[in-house]
C-alpha cells in the first residue's frame, strides 16, 4: 500500500510499526459554529480511509483534536453575550451529532485541547530551554522560526516566504520575525485563562496539537491528517514546534491533506452565500449522498460541489440501489452465463489494487460498477444464489468506503396499491393501472417492472 506525502511530494510505502497499530491524527475542528460541508469532507474522506485500513486487519488509533479555546471562540462569546465554554461546549457537541448523522465513526479519542492545559505548557517550556521560544512582556511566549532552519519544508517555503503569513493570535508588534507564532498568550480581562509556571493566560493554536499528539503517540508516530488549507502556516508550525521540542526527526513518516471543496467553482464563504453546513446540507440530502459525493472524488483533489453534482450522485445512488433491488427479486435455481465467482474475484482485486493506490476510491468505485455493466444484460439469467453473491458483494465494498445503500421497509399499504395495479394490468387494464402507479409516485415511491415481477423502491 502506498500513500502520497506531502512533505517529500512523493508516494510512500505505509510501513506498519512493530507494535502493529498504526498512530494516526486530524486536526478537529474550531467549534465557534457549525461544520459546514467542506469540514464534512475531510472528516467523511479519512473516516472512508480508516475503514478501509482497518478492513484490511491493520489496526489504527484515530485521535482527532477539538480546538475549545480560541479567539474566534472568544469573539462569538462577545457576540451572544455568553461564555466561551458555553459556545464552545455547544458547537463541539453539534459537531458530534453531524459525524454521527455523516457515519463518521472512526475516531478513537477526540481530545479537547482545554483538557491538555498541563501537557500544552509542559511542551512550551522545553521550546522554551532550548531557546526557540521567547517572551513578549505583557503578551505572551512566541516560537521563533528563525532558529528552526527546515520552517517551510511541508509547504515548500522560504523563511522569507513563510513571513508573509499572519496566522491566529500573532499580531504582537514586538514579534522578532513576522512569521513567529503565538505559544501561550498572557492572560486578558474577560478572556479565559489558566494559572500556570508560564504565567496566567492561554495557548495558541498550533501549540495544541503537538502537546496533545506527544501525549497520546510520543514525539514521532505514523500519519498526520487535515484539510489543505491547515498546511501552513498551521502544520508548518507543528513541524517546527515537536522536532524543535523533541529533537527527533521526523516527526510524522507521513503527511496527508484532502483538497479543497469549493460551492459553485468558488471558495465558501458567507458574504458569496454560498456557505452550506452539514446541517443545512443534510435539511435536503441523505447521508449516503453525502458520503457518495466524497468518495466519488480521490480525497486529495477538489470538489466543486452543486446542485448539478448532488443530482447525478443521486442518480448513481438510484441506480445501484435498483440494480441490487432487482437482484433481490431473482428466484432462478440453474445458473446463468456468467461466471459470477470469477467476475468477483477479478473485481475484488481491481477494488483492493485501487485502494492500495493512495486510497484512490474514483477508482475503487469503478471496480463495482464494471460488476453492474456486467451482470446486467444478465441480470434475469442469474440463479439466486449468484444474485446473492453479487449484491453482498457490491453492499459490503460500499460500506468498507462509508456508504450504506439502505433499502426501507415497504409499508403494507403501498404493497397493496402495487398488486392491485399488477391484477389491473394482467387484466389489460391500463388506464386505472397507470392511476394506481402515479398514487404510489405520489406517496413517495417507485414502482419498476421487471421480468419477474414489480420493484418497489423508496424515491
Amino acid at each position: 500500500m502506498i500513500i502520497f506525502d506531502t512533505l517529500s511530494g512523493e508516494k510512500k510505502p505505509l510501513l506498519i510499526p512493530e507494535s502493529g497499530k498504526l498512530k494516526l491524527f486530524v486536526c478537529g475542528p474550531t467549534v465557534y459554529d457549525l461544520a459546514h460541508i467542506g469540514n464534512g469532507r475531510t472528516y467523511a474522506a479519512f473516516d472512508s480511509i480508516i475503514r478501509y485500513l482497518r478492513s484490511q486487519k491493520i489496526k489504527v488509533f484515530y485521535l482527532q483534536n477539538i480546538t475549545d479555546i480560541d479567539d474566534k471562540i472568544i469573539n462569538r462569546a462577545k457576540e451572544e453575550k455568553k461564555y466561551p465554554e458555553t459556545i464552545a461546549n455547544f458547537y463541539t457537541k453539534a459537531y458530534k451529532q453531524d459525524m454521527k448523522e455523516l457515519r463518521v465513526d472512526s475516531v478513537n479519542k477526540y481530545a479537547k485541547a482545554t483538557s491538555y492545559i498541563r501537557q500544552i505548557v509542559k511542551q512550551i517550556q522545553a521550546l522554551i530551554d532550548k531557546g526557540v521560544a521567547y517572551k513578549i512582556e505583557s503578551e505572551g511566549y512566541y516560537f521563533d522560526i528563525s532558529k528552526f532552519p527546515d520552517y517551510g519544508k511541508l509547504s515548500h517555503r522560504t523563511l522569507e516566504q513563510a513571513e508573509d503569513s499572519v496566522s491566529r493570535i500573532d499580531d504582537a508588534i514586538n514579534k522578532r520575525n513576522k512569521g513567529d507564532f503565538c505559544l501561550w498568550k498572557f492572560e486578558k480581562q474577560g478572556e479565559p485563562s489558566w494559572k500556570t509556571p508560564l504565567g496566567s493566560g492561554r495557548p495558541g493554536w498550533h501549540i495544541e496539537d503537538t502537546a496533545i499528539t506527544e501525549y497520546f503517540f510520543g514525539p514521532q508516530y505514523d500519519i498526520h491528517g487535515g484539510g489543505i488549507d491547515l498546511k501552513f502556516p498551521h502544520h508548518e508550525a507543528e513541524i517546527a514546534q515537536q522536532e524543535s521540542a523533541s529533537g527527533k526527526k521526523p516527526m510524522v513518516k507521513l503527511w496527508m491533506h484532502a483538497g479543497h471543496l469549493l460551492v459553485n467553482g468558488a471558495k465558501m464563504a458567507k458574504s458569496a452565500g454560498n456557505f452550506i453546513t452539514i446541517r443545512d446540507f443534510l435539511k435536503t440530502h441523505s447521508p449516503t449522498l453525502f458520503r457518495y459525493l466524497v468518495v466519488s472524488h480521490h480525497y486529495r483533489s477538489p470538489l466543486d460541489y452543486s446542485d448539478k453534482l448532488a443530482e447525478q450522485t443521486k442518480n448513481s445512488i438510484s441506480n445501484l440501489r435498483q440494480f441490487i433491488g432487482k437482484l433481490r427479486l431473482v428466484r432462478k435455481k440453474e445458473s446463468g452465463k456468467l461466471d459470477i465467482a470469477a467476475l468477483l474475484k477479478k473485481s475484488e482485486a481491481v477494488f483492493h489494487a485501487a485502494m492500495a493506490d493512495d486510497f484512490n476510491t474514483p477508482e475503487a468505485l469503478a471496480a463495482l460498477f464494471g460488476v453492474v455493466n456486467a451482470v446486467n444484460p444478465e441480470i434475469w439469467s442469474l440463479s439466486q444464489k449468484e444474485a446473492e453473491m453479487v449484491a453482498d458483494w457490491l453492499l459490503a465494498r460500499l460500506q468498507t468506503l462509508g456508504v450504506e445503500l439502505k433499502f426501507p421497509h415497504i409499508p403494507f399499504k403501498i404493497r397493496g396499491l402495487v398488486k392491485q395495479r399488477m391484477l389491473l394490468r394482467n387484466n389489460q387494464q391500463f388506464v386505472p393501472a397507470d392511476v394506481l402507479r402515479k398514487e404510489v409516485e405520489e406517496l413517495g415511491y417507485i414502482v419498476d417492472d421487471t421480468p419477474v415481477g414489480p420493484l418497489i423502491l423508496k424515491k
